[in-house]
């Protein structure tokens, strides 16, 4: 654990320092995020962070083959120098569009490509597990294998894209899901598969730590953006983690060693842990389809967006995303770990309903407001009512005199005329 801390700590450390020369990197050469409609930051940010981000997991990954301990990494597989390949070509990708806005197609194109280089250096899902109809462990070959490995890369590489929309809010999730990560392949490898899990624990491991050395400079106010080249950077790094740590392995072989739910978990790990960048990803794409629209135009509808719609304060929102994103990825290891124990259901099930309840607290807080004002001016209407000057004013104006009562006024008579 130490030896991950000391990788985890230098790419933090070094991501740290060179933010701010990449920041003036960026106002120099113009990388700067323009302001828009459908942004939350007022003044033009310069963006490019994911340039430092690199450099700190380069850092990480550079003091892991300085390890002994940590050799097995890079004995056992190329999957950690793979990532680091495939992520430097999307990275640049991703710098040519802050710098110069690249179509969406040009995009894709560049993102199948690096998912498909880290593919042929090692990365690629061998196995999948679906429990259902008795159909067991799938041993996927490379026909399916490697377009399923590159459709899974291309799909995260969007989702961390689609959510980093507000300070701090991308790098937070993803340091959130890199730590889930890392806590589940750690745990594989203190039970006995190094083999399996001591790529993906340092791939999370330099992931979290650039990450949380990014942070300070992007949290609200953000002085920087990772921009696309840091979004789709940890897109690719968290689906390389989640192929070489339940993928690369038939999961019905983890049961005796995981003590988890040991069918299903390794399949649903990777799942929770990325479920809020793909359900985000998910409702804009059917949104954007029903709307007639490009699955990526941009719009003011992601999960973020309408946090801020419900009623929350920017850091506010972020924070939210953090406890369901925290949530959601460290109750699914927390599973996996325990196997499912009523202790962590509970703990879980309470967790969630915390999570609805400060969710929703601004809306019901408006509902109270509007409603205690509806309820003040039916008083207030009522008081009026009942007042003793309302009920004269009210028994004033609807007294009137019986017909009985009136004397008919006499015919006129013309002046100088007898009857």
């Amino acid at each position: 654990m130490r030896e991950y801390a000391v990788v985890l700590l230098a790419a933090a450390l070094v991501t740290f320092l060179a933010t701010p020369v990449v920041r003036v990197a960026a106002v120099r050469f113009r990388v700067m995020a323009a302001v828009r409609d459908r942004d939350v930051h007022v003044i033009p940010t310069p963006r490019g962070g994911g340039v430092a981000m690199y450099l700190g997991v380069a850092a990480g990954v550079l003091v892991a083959s300085q390890l002994p301990s940590l050799q097995r990494s890079f004995e056992f597989s190329t999957q950690t120098i793979a990532v680091l390949v495939a992520g430097g070509l999307i990275c640049l990708l991703g710098v040519l569009d802050d710098r110069f806005g690249l179509d969406a197609l040009t995009k894709l194109t560049g993102q199948i490509a690096a998912a498909g280089v880290m593919v042929l250096l090692g990365v690629q899902l061998a196995y999948v597990f679906l429990p259902v109809a008795d159909i067991g462990t799938l041993s996927l070959g490379p026909d399916v294998g490697v377009p399923a490995t590159i459709l899974l890369t291309v799909l995260t590489v969007n989702a961390l894209n689609f959510i980093d929309g507000l300070d701090g809010l991308a790098a937070g999730v993803s340091a959130i899901a890199a730590l889930a990560f890392f806590a589940y392949s750690y745990h594989l490898g203190l039970v006995g598969f190094d083999d399996v899990a001591s790529a993906p624990a340092l791939i999370t491991a330099v992931l979290a730590g650039a990450c949380l050395g990014f942070l300070p400079h992007n949290f609200s106010p953000a002085r920087i953006f990772m921009g696309d080249s840091g979004s789709m950077l940890v897109g690719l790094m968290l689906s390389a983690a989640a192929v070489s740590a339940t993928g690369q392995t038939d999961s019905q072989t983890l049961g005796s060693a995981a003590n988890l739910l040991p069918l299903t978990l390794p399949l649903l790990v990777p799942i929770a842990v990325l479920f809020i960048p793909f359900i985000d990803l998910l409702m804009a794409v059917v949104r954007r389809s029903m709307r007639g629209q490009s699955p990526f135009a941009p719009d003011k509808m992601h999960l973020h967006h309408r946090l801020l719609s419900i009623g929350h304060s920017h850091r506010r929102a972020v924070l939210i995303m953090y406890f369901w994103a925290a949530l959601l990825s460290f109750g699914a290891v927390a599973l996996s770990i325990t196997g499912g124990t009523v202790e962590v259901l509970v703990i879980v099930g309470a967790l969630l309903v915390v999570g609805v309840v400060v969710v929703l607290s601004p809306r019901a807080r408006r509902a109270a407001i509007a409603a205690r004002e509806a309820e003040l001016a039916a008083m207030k209407q009522r008081s009026r009512a009942a007042h003793p000057a309302s009920r004269a004013v009210r028994d004033g104006a609807g007294t009137t005199r019986p017909p009985s009562a009136v004397t008919p006024s006499a015919p006129s008579t013309p002046a100088g005329v007898h009857r």
